[in-house]
């Protein structure tokens, strides 16, 4: 039931995370100070943040969709196993989230 609600939310975090993205691309259409502007707040401490946020929806999201598609399939209904799962999606989107950044600073540098 509570991975049911943190699925849900998430969804609803990727609205605000996906016009995040298109103000990022708006800005980056508009010129070089406004794109400048944007990347200076998506930067900051707070910005960081809430882009990490969104990568840990994203990647939960996903999972939770890859949960549902098997339960469509008829497979994973027993509850120990649904339990593993929920467990498994709660792990590999922490751990995914963690790989993102790392290899999104690695590349950075």
């Amino acid at each position: 039931m509570v991975m049911s609600i943190v699925h849900r939310i998430t969804g609803s975090a990727l609205y605000f995370g996906t016009l995040l993205v298109a103000w990022w691309l708006i800005a980056a259409a508009t010129g070089q100070a406004y794109y400048d502007w944007v990347n200076w707040i998506l930067g900051s401490i707070v910005g960081k943040l809430v882009l990490l946020g969104y990568t840990w929806a994203l990647l939960h999201h996903m999972l939770g969709g890859l949960r549902h598609l098997m339960w469509d399939l008829g497979r994973g209904f027993e509850k120990e196993f649904s339990t593993k799962l929920a467990i498994a999606n709660i792990i590999g989107s922490l751990c995914l989230t963690v790989l993102v950044w790392v290899i999104g600073f690695l590349v950075r540098i």
